[in-house]
């Protein structure tokens, strides 16, 4: 599904001046896409929300801060945010091997992103309610 905005025309405000804004079908190379494709899934904006202080954390330390969150899914969401340059992967050698997820520099542009999307959020009801 595209993202609405792409129907609007190119002054309206929060579009470029960009023919990718202005596609006729979805388009896995509009930036809305791309995105949206980055932060898809349940899970994902929270895993991204425990790394944005900064901190490295090893997946130990993620599971204990998601308690609900299943191995299967939060180790489906790293593989996806390190796929998407969004989350570094950093193995470390020795036994047993350490590793660490922190954000990238572009994993952290995110922090932004996410707090437009609570504060629209937050002045909108809850589909369905």
């Amino acid at each position: 599904m595209a993202h609405r905005t792409v129907r609007r025309t190119p002054s309206a405000p929060g579009l470029p001046d960009d023919p990718r804004a202005r596609v006729p079908a979805p388009d896995p190379d509009c930036p809305v896409e791309i995105a949206l494709a980055a932060l898809r899934g349940r899970w994902t904006t929270l895993v991204v929300r425990e790394l944005l202080d900064g901190a490295t954390r090893t997946y130990s330390e993620l599971a204990a801060r998601l308690p609900q969150l299943s191995d299967k899914v939060l180790t489906d969401r790293l593989a996806q945010l390190a796929a998407a340059g969004v989350v570094q992967r950093t193995r470390t050698p020795g036994w047993p091997p350490a590793v660490t997820y922190r954000l990238t520099p572009h994993g952290r542009e995110l922090g932004p992103v996410l707090q437009a999307l609570w504060d629209w959020g937050a002045t909108r009801p809850r589909p369905g309610a």
